[in-house]
């Protein structure tokens, strides 16, 4: 709150709010009471054009990445053409790769190397610092600037079953051992991040084949 954010969304949080947390929140109460729960991140994320997650710089998940100045001000050059959301994990073990594949990038916070240390609270008092700043240096500038239109959270999920679905039926992806393909696939497409009319188009490429399927079957 102390840095103008206040839509907080919980997913399956360990516990219910109570007196406890509400004291702990020292001034931002508020928040706290009105965060929206959810049972699943799909859930948190579904409307989202822009998911950013929090992660610890990784050498088997190669994912783009941001710094929390960069993540900031996209976060701010995107906020005013849809929902963004800042993900950050478990105070112990963090996001899974899995969560993690769901984010458009990943923001990496450069500690020292040495002693890196940095709790939850730590991690989302920085990054939010650098979305405030980045806000109040969009103040200084009038006009529109002109956001490209992507899909939402859901929308891609979608997309990622049904181009799992297909590749499948084709035999790309072998259903017993499928491998990294849907990662390496993912982690194509969330580097190119298609607008949302890309998507469309890439939705009916993947429809084409499936009728083609359908004719060649009967």
């Amino acid at each position: 709150k102390v840095m103008g954010l206040t839509n907080l969304v919980l997913v399956d949080p360990a516990c219910e709010i109570d007196a406890k947390s509400l004291a702990l929140a020292a001034g931002a109460a508020d928040v706290v009471t009105n965060a929206k729960i959810v049972k699943t991140l799909d859930e948190a994320i579904a409307d989202c054009g822009l998911v950013i997650g929090s992660s610890a710089r990784s050498r088997t998940l190669e994912w783009p990445q941001l710094d929390p100045r960069e993540s900031g001000i996209k976060t701010i050059e995107e906020a005013a053409a849809h929902p963004v959301a800042i993900l950050f994990g478990r105070e112990r073990t963090g996001l899974t790769n899995e969560e993690l594949q769901k984010c458009h990038c990943h923001v990496y916070i450069p500690a020292n190397p040495e002693y890196s240390s940095l709790n939850l609270a730590m991690a989302v008092q920085t990054v939010s610092y650098e979305v405030r700043m980045a806000f109040l240096e969009s103040q200084k500038y009038t006009g529109e600037k002109k956001v490209d239109e992507y899909p939402r959270a859901k929308e891609l999920e979608l997309f990622y079953e049904h181009l799992e679905k297909v590749t499948t039926q084709t035999q790309f992806i072998n259903k017993k051992h499928p491998g990294m393909v849907m990662t390496k696939l993912r982690r194509m497409f969330t580097r190119a991040r298609p607008e949302q009319q890309e998507l469309n188009i890439l939705r009916g490429i993947l429809s084409s084949i499936e009728k083609s399927l359908e004719h060649r079957d009967k």
